[in-house]
């Protein structure tokens, strides 16, 4: 006998589960399965967390760190909320950082928890309210510090696997510095 979880699979846009039926259109939302190997519209939001580095470094919004079960399917079980008003949804569930409430973002404690996540073998979700200025910006800054590389490379790096950042002017350069 095969299990309902055996069957379906999470939207990448939507996150219903569909049946693995070739073809098949959800009823509630109109999306249809995806191909392992297909890729979703990059203009389209997506329902899961976008991958950073491969297995372990995950970007998103409060939406993305919302749905549990999504978060366990990518096998994240750290989240690191920027956002001091989102609250923590799953405390029984994961292990969670949430900065305090500041004008400046804390790179160097974030980045110390996203490498202790790393070392540790675990997954994190860095996200904040809409996964576009906040956390890109504490991910960009754990590239510069962890893997050495330069504000233009870690940038790129990340607005290629998550073309929705938008950063605002004053939300790295006041911890580029720092993350050195």
């Amino acid at each position: 006998m095969v299990r309902k979880r055996e069957r379906e699979n999470p939207c990448y846009v939507c996150g219903h589960y569909h049946k693995f039926e070739d073809g098949e259109v959800c009823g509630v939302c109109g999306h249809r399965l995806q191909d392992a190997g297909e890729k979703g519209p990059l203009d389209t939001p997506s329902a899961f967390a976008t991958e950073i580095l491969p297995s372990f470094l995950y970007l998103g919004s409060y939406d993305n760190a919302s749905r549990a079960e999504l978060l366990k399917a990518q096998g994240i079980t750290r989240i690191l909320n920027t956002v001091p008003t989102c609250q923590n949804l799953y405390k029984n569930s994961f292990t969670y950082k949430t900065i305090k409430e500041d004008q400046t973002l804390p790179f160097d404690d974030c980045s110390e928890f996203i490498e202790q996540s790393r070392t540790e073998n675990a997954r994190v979700l860095v996200h904040c309210m809409s996964g576009q200025n906040r956390s890109p910006a504490v991910v960009i800054a754990y590239l510069m510090r962890y893997k050495k590389w330069r504000l233009a490379e870690s940038y790129q790096w990340v607005k290629n696997r998550r073309p929705s950042i938008n950063l605002s002017s004053g939300t790295l350069s006041s911890g580029s510095k720092k993350c050195m």
